[in-house]
């Protein structure tokens, strides 16, 4: 599970066993979630709202990034850190 970036103290994620639709991982301390890249909506579990804010407004700009990592992780495929 490689972590593509850090994000106001939240991991962002993704697995060697995706599965569609398009989405990342986030995780801090005991929360975890699964957010949608297209809507940006967590789709599973939950973060603290500071870092969902955090994590949202960070993904905004880089969704077609993720989009391009998320195909990446399942081609399995060697994924890279995300700026």
């Amino acid at each position: 599970m490689p972590v593509v970036a850090i994000v106001d103290g939240v991991k962002i994620m993704f697995y060697a066993n995706e599965h569609p639709p398009a989405h990342f991982h986030a995780k801090i301390a005991e929360f975890q979630a699964v957010i949608d890249i297209d809507s940006l909506k967590i789709v599973a579990g939950r973060l603290p709202p500071a870092q969902t804010r955090s994590v949202l407004a960070w993904a905004v700009s880089r969704q077609d990034r993720l989009r391009q990592t998320f195909v990446a992780a399942l081609a399995h495929e060697k994924i890279g850190p995300i700026e």
